[in-house]
């Protein structure tokens, strides 16, 4: 056999082999693949979500990894459009990457789901709460946080509870929008309530120009704002600029630090839906271990963070279980068996009809130095 017929052989074998799931590269780390906002309109939360998923995959490698090998987490800035994020997850799939792992977008991880059957890829803890991602169950993905559903209808109960009857609604016309919005129109209908004002706004192009006057004039004593990053933040200073006093509510999409900075000093008594345990609350083991990972870098950990953070445990916690020589399909069959995994005082658990993960949902208030009170 000539050098060259060698060679072609070499090659054909090793494309075979990464079709099996079995990557060459593995004998030397795990590579896992992230699309993501890393600039554009969800950049500030996209940064702390990450840093929080680095803390614990940070930790697990300076133990030696897993099975003895680090874990890699190879992330690609898709600017929060959507059709970069597809192309973005077809480039990590053709490496070689064993799982996608924390995006952020409804409608972005709607496209990406041909994608995870075609190539038989797992992906784990979509940074979204949509409905449409745990029914009906796609059994290449899964999800750690809950749905945007019960975050709004959690809000506007509260809302209702303590008085409030004429509550708007601003939301981004997109499926993340029009999935969210039935959980707050489900919390009106139980209080017999219908909105005094429902507002859209296009995501790629965000314009208030006519939205908040309208908004306005019908006297809201809260909005509830569904959407995300500068959008929110430009909506509601729009809000206040307009003259109004209304009780300004948002999704747990967007707490952290970064939002709050960006909201200024109009931040403080803004509620903010929380998926997890606060970030201060040390009673919690998995907040106390984010804090002391998080402290030793100098970092104040943000609700953001512990997000990262808890889906950086699964995706750690199925590797481990997926055999020594982990592929696609020995992941997904691992995850699909965490009947029962303590993060830390917070319990998920998958079958292969149940991909929901945790089912946690708080409510905070941002203060005037600006964290988030419980």
């Amino acid at each position: 056999m000539g050098a060259r017929v060698r060679q072609r052989w070499r090659s054909a074998a090793g494309v075979a082999l990464l079709a099996l799931g079995v990557s060459l590269g593995a004998q030397a780390q795990w590579k896992i693949g992230q699309t993501v906002g890393l600039s554009g309109a969800v950049a500030a939360t996209v940064a702390e979500t990450r840093q929080g998923a680095m803390l614990w995959i940070e930790a697990v490698n300076r133990q030696g990894g897993v099975q003895g090998q680090p874990i890699e987490l190879i992330s690609l800035d898709d600017r929060f459009e959507v059709p970069q994020a597809v192309a973005n997850a077809r480039q990590l799939i053709d490496q070689g990457v064993l799982a996608l792992f924390l995006n952020r977008g409804t409608p972005h991880t709607q496209a990406l789901m041909p994608l995870l059957t075609e190539a038989r890829i797992p992906l784990i803890a979509p940074s979204t709460g949509a409905m449409v991602l745990h029914q009906p169950v796609h059994p290449w993905l899964f999800n750690v946080r809950a749905t945007y559903q019960r975050e709004a209808e959690r809000a506007i109960t509260h809302l209702t509870q303590i008085g409030v009857r004429q509550i708007g609604i601003v939301q981004v016309d997109d499926s993340f929008g029009d999935d969210a919005v039935q959980g707050a129109l489900k919390g009106l209908k139980a209080a017999s309530l219908s909105p005094v004002s429902h507002q859209r706004y296009d995501r790629s192009k965000p314009d208030f120009t006519a939205l908040i006057p309208a908004l306005v004039k019908a006297e809201p004593q809260a909005v509830l704002f569904i959407g995300s990053g500068t959008a929110v933040v430009d909506a509601m200073k729009a809000l206040r600029a307009a003259g109004s006093k209304a009780q300004m509510v948002t999704l747990s999409n967007n707490a952290s630090a970064g939002f709050v900075k960006q909201l200024g000093e109009l931040a403080r008594g803004v509620i903010v839906s929380q998926v997890f345990p606060s970030e201060r609350s040390i009673a919690v083991p998995m907040i106390k271990e984010a804090q002391a990972l998080a402290k030793a870098r100098g970092l104040a950990l943000t609700p953001a963070m512990v997000e990262g953070f808890a889906a950086a445990k699964v995706l750690v916690e199925g590797l481990r279980r997926a055999g020594r020589t982990p592929t696609r399909q020995s992941l997904a069959d691992a995850l699909n068996g965490l009947q029962r995994l303590d993060l830390g005082g917070l319990e998920l658990g998958y079958s292969p009809a149940d991909h929901s993960g945790l089912d946690y949902v708080d409510l905070s208030i941002v203060t005037e130095d600006g964290r988030f009170q419980r």
